[in-house]
């Protein structure tokens, strides 16, 4: 049986809060249709995310991927920093 490696999910966003040893709070926005009027509206999600080596500040734009469960509420580590704050 051959094993393959499932994909995991990734997502772009803006670090919200980097108060946490090894965690950051990165801000997810997504843009949607409304089903009925047809706008498009901004909807944002927060998720805490491992970061290792404590290298991602506030405003940095960040590649997160989903991860077992590290804690209660981190499900997503930090694969990468796209772009750095000011």
């Amino acid at each position: 049986m051959n094993a393959e490696k499932k994909s995991r999910r990734t997502v772009i966003g803006t670090v919200a809060s980097d108060k946490m040893e090894k965690t950051v709070v990165v801000k997810v926005v997504r843009r949607v249709q409304h089903p009925i009027y047809g706008k498009y509206m901004n909807r944002q999600k927060q998720y805490m995310a491992h970061d290792e080596g404590n290298s991602c500040k506030i405003g940095d734009k960040i590649l997160i991927e989903e991860y077992r469960p590290l804690s209660r509420h981190k499900r997503w580590v930090v694969r990468g920093i796209i772009e750095k704050a000011l």
